[in-house]
């Protein structure tokens, strides 16, 4: 349960961090790739700016603890947890440039 629980975690961090930002359009509301395809549309930002690489690489690796959310944590598993908060951390810096 507790792998559950921080990917849930690492996905309200990640929109915690692009939403603290006021969108003129939308805020980011999770991590799907409509979502965030739909924020982009919405908020006019350029799909290839690095907030947005950022977002999607943390979208793509949630998806892929959520898929191995069931199996015994591996190494890849805890990779990929860090490099979430990696990834978080950068989006921090970025947000805070703009």
């Amino acid at each position: 349960m507790s792998e559950f629980s921080n990917r849930i975690e690492a996905q309200r961090q990640i929109l915690r961090i692009v939403n603290r930002r006021s969108w003129g359009g939308e805020q980011l509301f999770s991590l799907s790739s409509k979502a965030i395809s739909r924020w982009v549309d919405i908020n006019r930002l350029d799909a290839s700016a690095q907030m947005v690489c950022l977002v999607t690489a943390a979208a793509e690796k949630l998806f892929f603890l959520a898929n191995k959310s069931q199996e015994q944590v591996s190494e890849d598993y805890r990779a990929t947890s860090i490099a979430i908060a990696a990834i978080a951390s950068l989006l921090e810096t970025e947000m805070g440039e703009d």
